[in-house]
């Protein structure tokens, strides 16, 4: 029987003071709002409680008191949400959410520290959650390398010393890693294979749109990236599956004033669960249309993004929806009728979209409408020049 919840999972890698708990608190704060619940087709809910207070609490303090949290130092930890549709008592509400094979969406947030990276345990026991911690995020299909928007102030004019540092830092990591995660198993079927750069902090860089910060990181550490892209190569079975480098993100907390914090002046954040979501599901198609990838070699990739283009394309071509879902999600090569389905479901543009988020929220099927707006909220991301994706 199929997961009532389909769970995606996101690695977040960023320094001490990259600003990973403030964009985790504000990310989830806003979505505690009252005008959030009003104005969207699904509310987020933390699944442990005491996280649910603490990152609660991070956001009142920057919203009413102007006070950031205290910075994290080799601190590694996990945070579960789940994505509900919104609760209606409509027989229609009811009788859409009997049509699908999953009833909600599961983020997990591993947040890994980058101290990793660049300091050696102190201890033989901080050595060994290093690796558990490591393979416990091992499970996302999208991993965030993070760039301080403060570090390249600080190195304006000589942004290739911190950023050919970063990236270094995340690869030799990664290498010294390799023989404890590995050991006989070889390469892995389950791997981040997306990476993504984000610029946190960007609201320290007004001037600067995404493709302005690519072109930056590019200039300025090509080599770095086409380095740690080798790197992670070693790790992944097929690794033609495998993108770093190609997409790129402004994320911004918040607008940092003297004595004032504006939590609503916020970038990037709302298109962290489409990326999350969606951007998977755009990738497997992508290689899908290049080339024959063996299906048990992605790691089960396959089938969570083909759970969820089924939906849109029930919606808009109800005979080759019901094909998808006879596609096999197991087997020697990916099937060409999930080959041609895939680039198909991820396709649709802006106005088929649309109808289909309104068509959904007309019929009080709110799951199908928070996968449709997740699927506007990609191309809005880009059309604002905050997401670069990866060309097709």
């Amino acid at each position: 029987m199929a997961s009532k919840v389909k769970t995606q999972e996101i690695a977040v890698f960023g320094e001490s003071g990259s600003g990973k708990t403030v964009l985790l608190s504000s990310f989830y704060g806003a979505t505690q709002e009252p005008s959030f619940g009003a104005d969207s087709s699904y509310r987020l809910i933390a699944d442990d409680t005491t996280q649910s207070a603490m990152l609660r609490q991070n956001y009142l303090r920057m919203r009413n008191e102007a006070q950031t949290p205290p910075t994290t130092h080799f601190d590694s930890k996990s945070y579960s949400f789940t994505i509900k549709p919104k609760a209606s008592s409509d027989p229609l509400a009811a009788k859409a959410a009997r049509k699908h094979s999953f009833s909600a969406l599961r983020l997990i947030w591993h947040d890994y520290p980058g101290e990793w990276f660049t300091e050696e345990p102190g201890t033989d026991q901080e050595a060994r959650r290093k690796v558990d911690t490591f393979r416990r995020l091992l499970k996302s299909d999208v991993a965030m390398v993070l760039v301080d928007g403060q570090k390249l102030i600080e190195y304006s004019g000589e942004e290739d010393k911190y950023l050919k540092s970063l990236f270094w830092g995340v690869r030799e990591g990664l290498a010294k890693l390799k023989d404890d995660i590995l050991g006989e198993t070889g390469p892995l079927a389950r791997f981040p294979r997306i990476w993504v750069v984000a610029l946190s902090k960007a609201d320290l860089h007004p001037n600067l749109d995404v493709q302005g910060f690519k072109d930056l990181v590019i200039q300025k550490a090509a080599g770095e990236l086409a380095a740690l892209h080798d790197t992670l190569a070693e790790f992944v079975e097929e690794p033609r599956a495998l993108s770093i480098g190609e997409d790129f993100i402004l994320l911004s907390s918040a607008r940092f004033e003297p004595g004032r914090i504006e939590v609503t002046k916020r970038v990037g954040l709302d298109l962290i669960l489409p990326v999350a979501t969606m951007l998977p599901l755009e990738r497997v198609a992508q290689w899908a249309d290049k080339f024959n990838a063996p299906l048990q070699l992605l790691g089960g990739l396959v089938g969570r993004a083909d759970d969820i283009a089924k939906m849109l394309t029930v919606t808009v071509a109800p005979v080759l929806g019901k094909i998808l879902a006879k596609v096999p999600k197991v087997g020697r090569v990916v099937a060409p009728l999930a080959a041609t389905l895939l680039p198909f479901a991820v396709r649709l543009g802006t106005d088929k979209l649309k109808e289909i988020h309104e068509t959904a929220v007309a019929d009080k099927d709110y799951l199908t409408a928070t996968v449709a707006q997740f699927r506007l909220d990609l191309d809005r991301g880009v059309e604002e020049r905050v997401l670069v994706k990866s060309p097709w």
